[in-house]
């Protein structure tokens, strides 16, 4: 594998690393329904403001949200609509695993 080819797999890995926590699905699954001030979504989530900004800091910082600060309140929003296309394909995938397994136990 090249030096470029490999950027590309750890910048990908980066991303996938990103979603890889149920809050941060959550919140883009929220997000990809409209922007949100972060007072919601930490009341949503149900937890604290600093982890809540935590997590958002994290998919802010491989390009899935954005922010924008208006008085006190900060605003996020979806970068990438496409998002709920990996949405879909993960349900694909549990459904087919529920399927293959229900098949087994017959």
């Amino acid at each position: 594998m090249d030096k470029e080819t490999q950027a590309r797999y750890a910048m990908r890995a980066e991303v996938a690393k990103a979603l890889a926590h149920p809050t941060r699905l959550f919140l883009l699954e929220e997000l990809s329904k409209g922007e949100r001030c972060v007072c919601e979504l930490v009341e949503m989530v149900g937890g604290d403001f600093s982890t809540v900004s935590k997590h958002l800091a994290i998919l802010k910082n491989v390009g899935l949200v954005t922010d924008d600060k208006r008085g006190l309140k900060v605003f996020y929003r979806l970068t990438c609509p496409c998002i709920h296309g990996f949405f879909d394909c993960i349900e694909k995938v549990l459904r087919t695993n529920l399927e293959q397994r229900m098949m087994a136990l017959r």
